[in-house]
């Protein structure tokens, strides 16, 4: 007799799932994917549209401040900038007619981003307006602004006004800022004398401001040098 073997029996297969379970996760990415979209579109607009709104309005506010306090001034106030002013003080008002008529922006100590959001920033160390060294500022070219989108507009000759507290500074431009673009590690522009050594004695009043050179995401600034060519005292 011969023995019986047994047959090997194969597991059925599981029933293919129903449609709608199949679906569900698609739909769940699906989702996620809709709302990382809308949320990168969201903080797009508030970059480029959103602090621009923020950033005018404070910028506005300081330059009230800054002509309230000129019209009505305290003791610290009729001395202007002074070489111990704090991050975030509003020292100056910048008016570049090349700009347009309507261009007023305040200048305030450091070039931090709260800084910048507010104005134009000051080089902490570099010389005050009028005062003979570099008195070198930065600013925005988008977002938070943007006070030098024009810049690559100004050409030599081109004049840059500085009011304070005691006096109104007048800077004729040198350079065309097209002509020079630099790295942030670059930082002998903003020296007592550019292009000369560091230990090098200034002779004169000088302005550099300083920008991105594109508008969108870049390491390269826009640079433009000029000197004091006019001082009109307000008091005295």
């Amino acid at each position: 007799m011969n023995p019986v073997t047994a047959q090997t029996v194969s597991p059925e297969a599981p029933p293919p799932p129903p449609p709608a379970r199949r679906r569900k996760p698609l739909l769940l990415v699906g989702l996620v994917l809709v709302l990382a979209g809308v949320g990168l579109l969201g903080y797009v607009a508030w970059e480029y549209w959103g602090t621009n709104i923020v950033s005018k309005n404070k910028q506005q506010d300081i330059t009230n401040d800054l002509l309230n306090s000129w019209d009505d001034p305290a003791v610290g106030d009729l001395l202007g900038p002074s070489e111990g002013s704090d991050l975030g003080d509003a020292l100056a008002l910048v008016k570049i007619p090349r700009f347009g008529a309507e261009y007023v922006v305040p200048v305030i100590e450091g070039v931090r981003p709260e800084d910048l959001a507010q104005g134009l920033g000051h080089y902490p160390g570099t010389a005050l307006p009028g005062q003979v060294g570099n008195f070198a500022v930065a600013g925005h070219r988008v977002t938070h602004g943007e006070p030098f989108r024009d810049l690559p507009k100004m050409r030599e000759g081109d004049e840059v006004v500085v009011e304070t507290a005691d006096a109104v500074y007048t800077y004729e431009m040198d350079t065309d800022p097209n002509d020079l673009v630099v790295q942030p590690g670059d930082t002998w522009v903003i020296d007592p004398v550019p292009g000369e050594p560091k230990d090098t004695k200034p002779d004169q009043a000088r302005i550099t401001l300083t920008t991105c050179a594109e508008l969108f995401h870049t390491s390269d600034r826009l640079v433009s040098f000029g000197h004091l060519v006019d001082t009109e005292r307000k008091r005295g």
